[in-house]
């Protein structure tokens, strides 16, 4: 369909999205295992089908425990704010350094530090990372040895995944366009759930969060054109999200599975 040709609806961003985008600690819920986009590997989507995919509640806590340390933090992070680390060492290792490292595809599946959290005397620790990298990340948090020498990267330690986004404006698109194909070849439906982009390759897995959804969707046409947008999503996938009119949504690209 021709860029200039997509319905859209308001122009204006809703006010306040970027500051509601990722709530306070006090509203997180349902702490324990991973879910939606903070655990498993992306799911294979199809531009052809257009995919399908059911939102998942994005503002849990996740935790990990191994070799006597557990490490919990949110699931979901926005791009340039503190993702708050916080959880448990033995107090036999008060006054040590723990290594909270990531790893994921934005630094080659390789650990890399993040941020480093000192033992107190009860056990507790806790350390904030400002986000400056967005993707999906394993975690883990890694006793530095006595001496101050750096964490072996082939250390061990409790693994969780989170995902950063990057907050993005999107906008709506789909009616007066149902039955005609899109850039992917994908035949517009009103059940079709993707987003339209400018560069991402067709079927590239997006995931997308709006307070407090989160869902995974292929890629399936070409654009946005107007309002700045990054995004453009079917009306399907912002019906699952609740999201009504142009928003400030978060978003980040995720590699296809093998």
């Amino acid at each position: 369909m021709t860029p200039h040709a997509k319905i859209r609806f308001s122009a204006a961003v809703c006010a306040g999205t970027i500051a509601a985008l990722i709530p306070t600690a006090g509203e997180a819920s349902s702490p324990g295992a991973s879910v939606g986009p903070s655990g498993g590997a992306s799911p294979s989507v199809s531009p052809q089908s257009g995919g399908s995919a059911s939102t998942q509640p994005g503002d849990v806590i996740v935790t990990a425990s191994g070799d006597g340390i557990t490490i919990a933090a949110r699931a979901s992070a926005v791009l340039r704010n503190g993702l708050r680390f916080s959880g448990t060492a033995p107090q036999r290792d008060a006054g040590d350094v723990l290594e909270i490292e990531r790893s994921g595809p934005r630094t080659r599946w390789a650990w890399e530090p993040t941020v480093q959290a000192t033992v107190a005397p009860d056990g507790s620790f806790g350390a904030v990372w400002q986000t400056n990298h967005i993707g999906r990340f394993s975690i883990r948090a890694v006793l530095v040895p006595a001496g101050g020498a750096a964490a072996s990267s082939s250390a061990g330690g409790p693994t969780m995944m989170v995902t950063v986004y990057r907050p993005s404006i999107a906008t709506l698109y789909g009616p007066g366009f149902w039955g005609r194909k899109t850039a992917c070849g994908v035949q517009l439906r009103r059940s079709t759930i993707g987003v339209a982009n400018r560069t991402l390759p067709c079927g590239t897995p997006v995931a997308v969060y709006y307070q407090g959804r989160t869902m995974v969707v292929p890629v399936i046409d070409r654009g946005p054109y107007a309002y700045g947008a990054d995004w453009d999503l079917t009306m399907a996938t912002a019906r699952s999200l609740a999201l009504t009119t142009t928003a400030t949504i978060g978003a980040v690209s995720l590699p296809r599975s093998s």
